[in-house]
This record gives C-alpha cells, structure tokens and sequence, in this order.
C-alpha cells in the first residue's frame, strides 16, 4: 500500500469508528472539504462520498472521469443523481446511514429518502472532528503554502507606499503567490487603508494610500487543498498617538495570546486573554470578532477562538491569533500569526515582520 493510500485508509478507519459512536453504519458525505479529506478528490464541490463498513465510494459526473481516476484513493462512480443514489441504494440495505445536516439541503434529503431504505439520521462534526489533528503531511503543505505567502509579501513590501492603489497591491501580492508556486489565493486579499481600516474585512478597493495612515492586508496562500492565513498592518509615515496607541495594544494583546498557546488551554481562555490586554487600553469593545480560527482544508475551520467556544488546544491544531480593533473615522489594526500547537507548546508558522513602532 502505498503511503497516500495509507494516509486515507487511515481516515477512513477514523471516519468509521466515529460513526460507530454516533450510532451510525455509514455516512453519506456532501461537504466539499470533507470529501476531499476523505478521498483525496480535488474537485469535491462537484462529488459526493458514501462511507460505509467495508468499503467507500466518491460519486462524481462525466467531467471528472479522468481527474477522479488519477486522484481519488477510493473506487469512483461516475454518474449524477439519481444515479448515484440508485448505485448506493442496495449497499445501504440494513444499515443506519447518516448524513451531514449542515451540509445538505432540504430538498437533497428529499431525494435520498426517495432512494434509500432506511430514514437518514442527521450528524454533525463527524469528519470535521477528525480533521482538527493535522497530520505531519499536512502540517507541512499549510507550513509551505504560509512560507509562500511570506514571501509574496516581502516582494511587494516595497510598493507598500503612499501613492499606491490598494488594488494595485493585492494584484501584485496574488500575483507574486502564484509565481512562488501557490495554487492562488487563499481568499480575497484584504487592503484596507486609512478610514477603510475600520472594516475588518475591507475588501481592496481603488483608494490611494496616503501618508500618516495606517494599512492593513490581510492574505494566504493555497497549495495542494490546504490554506495559510496572516495579516501585518503597517504604517504610512508617521502616524498620530491615537494610531500608535491601537497598533501598539492589538500587538501586546496577540503577543501575550500567542505564548499561552499549549495543549490542555481553553480557546475561550485565550480570546479572554486578548480582551483584556485591549481593555487596560479601553479598546475591548472596538475588537468586533474572534481571537482566531483553524486552519487546514478550509481557510476558516475548527477549533474556533471565541468567548462561547468550549474546546481545548491539542497538539496538532493549526490556529490563527488575530486581535484587531477597529474605530470609525480613525482607522484599524489587525495582527494575526499562523501557529502549529506542538506537544511542548507552540511553533508560529507566519514569519513576515511585525512593526513596532
């Protein structure tokens, strides 16, 4: 067997004893990430995968015949619904099958109680449970897809630069990932300068950066399936006291969050952690999101850094730290790093520099 035939065979046994737990024979896959996780298949918003027992099926159309046949680590069906739910049909007969509630829509349901013996029982979590832990393998493309971005970022620091269009930059930075061998975008580049910093996520526009003011870019990398994610503000000049002062409690409070990072913390404890360095500045209330989230096949995925999250680190979670504040008519500040939890601690994958001014 080889060793991307065992990485899935892996998944797979995973996937089953989980199933187990839930009370479940089989599972009916429709989320795109976790068909990919489950199969290998890179085009996953046109697939879908049955898991069963003994066996597995990725169920994908005509398109992806050959695509399928190169990629997927499971036997393939090519087909389209309701096909596919006539194929899967006899080799559900006895069991209880799951599916993924948040995942499917009403009338998809429909359409497999129509074809299936048995009433599905709605899941949740299930895959995306299994796919918190990030394998050595994937530790090491999120690790290179952020050492890319790293890079696009240091080629364009120097356009960075009053006079620039913030459009311009997040070509420029899009462009220079792919050139470094990125896949593309981990997502629309983020360039919010000046007053435009106030919206977390301030798409790039057609503004001109201006001098004495502050900008924020926030961007990623994706390679082979998997996303990286960090963000930099920088300043235009010289920038006012009340700038200095937002920069300078969004920097204390992710530095302070980022080495409280282990196993066994709470992700609530640490978005706590960065409130309350932003509240001795009186800045709290000004920061409007989460502290962080996972990264891996998604750009945003578990385990969620939020005030009313319930889990804890554990070692081989990729997560964000990403305070930011954000005022109308002045501005705003977002630093966030890209952090592997190890067994001792932490290891920061995003390497770009910070200001500290």
């Amino acid at each position: 067997m080889s060793k991307h035939q065992s990485d899935f065979s892996a998944r797979l046994t995973a996937v089953r004893s989980a199933l187990k737990s839930a009370g479940v024979d089989a599972l009916w896959v429709s989320q795109p990430e976790n068909v990919n996780y489950l199969s290998g298949f890179s085009s996953p918003e046109d697939a879908k995968a049955l898991i069963l027992p003994d066996g597995a099926w990725l169920y994908t159309d005509g398109r992806y015949t050959l695509q399928a046949a190169q990629e997927s680590a499971i036997p393939v069906f090519i087909a389209r619904s309701p096909e596919t739910l006539q194929h899967a049909a006899p080799l559900l007969s006895g069991l209880n099958v799951g599916f993924e509630m948040q995942h499917l829509t009403v009338a998809e349901l429909g359409e497999l109680q129509a074809h299936w013996p048995a009433e599905p029982a709605p899941l949740s979590g299930v895959v995306e449970g299994l796919r918190l832990i990030k394998s050595e393998a994937e530790v090491q493309l999120i690790e290179q897809a952020q050492a890319i971005a790293d890079a696009a970022f240091a080629e364009i620091l120097p356009l960075i630069k009053a006079g620039a269009r913030e459009q311009d930059l997040a070509l420029a930075l899009e462009s220079a990932m792919r050139r470094l061998g990125a896949d593309g975008p981990a997502f629309e580049t983020i360039v919010a300068s000046g007053v435009r910093g106030a919206l977390p996520h301030g798409r790039a526009s057609d503004k001109v950066l201006a001098e004495s003011e502050l900008v924020t870019i926030d961007f990623g990398a994706r390679l082979g399936g998997y996303f990286s994610d960090s963000t930099r503000t920088l300043a235009l000049g010289e920038v006012s006291e009340s700038q200095r002062r937002m920069y300078t409690a969004v920097l204390e409070a992710e530095e302070t969050a980022l080495a409280a990072i282990k196993p066994g913390v709470r992700t609530a404890d640490l978005d706590a952690l960065a409130r309350e360095v932003l509240g001795r500045y009186d800045l709290a209330d000004a920061f409007v999101h989460s502290l962080g989230h996972g990264v891996g096949l998604n750009v945003h995925e578990g385990p969620g850094l939020r005030s009313t999250s319930e889990e804890v680190l554990q070692a081989g979670m990729v997560i964000t730290i990403e305070p930011g504040v954000y005022i109308e008519h002045l501005g705003g500040v977002r630093i966030e790093d890209l952090v592997l939890v190890t067994d001792e601690g932490s290891r920061v994958l995003s390497h770009s520099p910070k200001e500290r001014f």
